[in-house]
């Protein structure tokens, strides 16, 4: 049990900060930023928020040292292509290890459980 009062589960569909319900995708990844076409590695989730409307996705990137040097930090707009899609969302805040955080609000860049309201 966690301090939350539930089983551990470490896996990418179950995140305790969330009361909803989530959907994932970790793995490879290219980025269209700045001009440029980057290969990288992403874990992303995303939910469905009844209060706006729209889905909500989110994750990081592990850190890539040409990233970091091509956008320094400061918030741009990415493009994200995985495998299962294509998504418009914005690069931001690097953590403490040099993960880019990467957000959009849009039918996300992976297959998303049927939300109603999305777009797939």
């Amino acid at each position: 049990m966690t301090a939350h009062g539930h089983e551990s589960d470490h896996g990418p569909h179950h995140d305790h900060d969330h009361d909803h319900d989530e959907d994932g995708y970790a793995g490879p990844a290219t980025l269209l930023v700045a001009g440029r076409t980057l290969d990288v590695e992403i874990r992303l989730t995303g939910y469905f928020q009844p209060l706006d409307g729209r889905y909500h996705w989110y994750g990081r990137l592990a850190p890539d040292a040409r990233l970091s040097a091509l956008v320094g930090g400061q918030p741009v707009p990415v493009t994200v292509c995985t495998p299962h899609g294509r998504a418009e969302g914005e690069l931001s805040d690097p953590d403490l290890w040099q993960r880019m955080r990467v957000a959009g609000t849009s039918t996300p860049p992976f297959s998303a459980m049927a939300t109603p309201g999305l777009e797939n």
